[in-house]
């Protein structure tokens, strides 16, 4: 069987910009990507139905008996049974929202009244921004279960160290810990291999701290929260989720917020997570194309891959900031940043494409990464396509 993992349009619009460079199966929500946690359930490589300008980084490998599986949707038992259930041509859906197809065909056909299976279990849908951070505890929970299970947690050696409900810390090979508090009282703390919890860290489960990761030096961690690969945290942060390659390695807040690949957080910057008049948060919507009310009274930022912002950097409640924008100097910037902005409260400027492209590249070269000739045409185009947004250009 050949597992694909598609982008269903409108799901894929809801969650830019994230998906501005990723498909919709490559975000990551709780240990793992959506894409892992299906590899695991299902024991099969993926490849991924997504955008034209993504598919030479994320390809789509077709065979003679394709499970086409929506890429929002995280698999649990349940539902990964309904779908090993399906026959050539079957479809399994609920309320008309097709979660998975096996076909022979190459391309994913429209289920039809004959060939389609009603799901009656739970969903669990990444198909707005917020529930990246929102669902994030829950998928923190199913994947320690899932990674962990029949193997048993490297030892938590520091004698300085405090834990608290220590069957449900994992540590994987070459973590380390050094006079930290780790409390999983209220749900499970996976440390990634080498990965490093320093001095005076206070850590709240669920929590997941990735392959290579750090946690600095004093920082706290409210819980609810996952630090992917190669970052480094520092200061406060809750309920958020780092995909990876970023560093929020100072104090500030970081709360009720995703950040993206690539990205860096000057010290001192804080995030907004809830209005001063307790009103739900409004969050630009590139799919609606203005503001769309979360139903949230807690949210931060969404900051695109390879954005940066200065030191003292302040951001109101539900910012979304797009790909490569550079935000610094005093006062609140604008809550809507598209993509190559360059500047804050004072005003913007364009990221110029050049520009951008160095600075992504000297970024990668610290993790030992190349920026290539395929994520720099990425790049490109995302850059042509965000003129419309940078309105001052207009003005010039």
């Amino acid at each position: 069987m050949n597992l694909i993992l598609f982008d269903h349009p409108e799901i894929r619009q809801n969650l830019l910009p994230f998906t501005f460079t990723r498909p919709v199966a490559a975000i990551r929500t709780g240990i793992l990507t959506i894409a892992e946690k299906w590899e695991r359930h299902l024991d099969l490589k993926s490849s991924f139905a997504t955008e034209d300008y993504l598919a030479e980084k994320f390809p789509i490998h077709t065979g003679t008996d394709n499970l086409w599986i929506n890429g929002a949707i995280c698999p649990t038992a349940e539902l990964t049974q309904a779908i090993l259930n399906l026959a050539l041509e079957e479809s399994l859906v609920q309320n008309e929202l097709v979660i998975a197809t096996r076909t022979a065909s190459t391309q994913l056909p429209l289920p039809d009244s004959k060939t389609k299976k009603e799901f009656s279990g739970s969903l669990t849908l990444i198909d707005q921004l917020w529930k990246i951070y929102q669902q994030n505890g829950a998928q923190i929970r199913e994947d320690f279960m899932l990674v962990t299970a029949g193997r048993k947690s490297a030892p938590v050696a520091d004698e300085h160290t405090r834990v608290y409900n220590a069957s449900q810390i994992f540590l994987e090979e070459g973590a380390r810990v050094r006079a930290a508090v780790l409390n999983a009282e209220n749900g499970p703390i996976y440390l990634g291999k080498n990965s490093f919890v320093q001095e005076g860290a206070l850590i709240r489960g669920p929590f997941a701290l990735c392959e290579e990761s750090h946690v600095n030096m004093g920082a706290k961690v409210r819980g609810d929260t996952t630090v992917g690969p190669f970052s480094k945290i520092g200061g406060e942060v809750s309920n958020s989720v780092i995909f990876g390659y970023s560093n929020k390695a100072h104090d500030g807040f970081l709360g009720n917020s995703v950040l993206g690949e690539w990205c860096n957080i000057g010290a001192d910057t804080n995030t907004s997570n809830m209005k001063n008049n307790y009103e739900n948060i409004k969050l630009w919507s590139y799919a609606k194309g203005g503001f769309k009310d979360s139903g949230l009274m807690f949210c931060g930022l969404m900051f695109g891959d390879h954005s940066k912002c200065g030191i003292n950097t302040m951001f109101n409640s539900g910012t979304v900031v797009g790909v490569s924008a550079s935000i610094f100097g005093d006062g609140y910037p604008r809550n809507f940043i598209p993509s190559f902005a360059w500047g804050g409260a004072a005003g913007f400027t364009t990221y110029q494409l050049n520009k951008a492209l160095e600075t992504a590249g000297k970024a990668m070269e610290r993790r030992n990464q190349v920026l290539t000739e395929t994520e720099k045409a990425i790049l490109k185009k995302l850059f042509d396509d965000a003129a419309p947004y940078r309105v001052w250009e207009k003005k010039s």
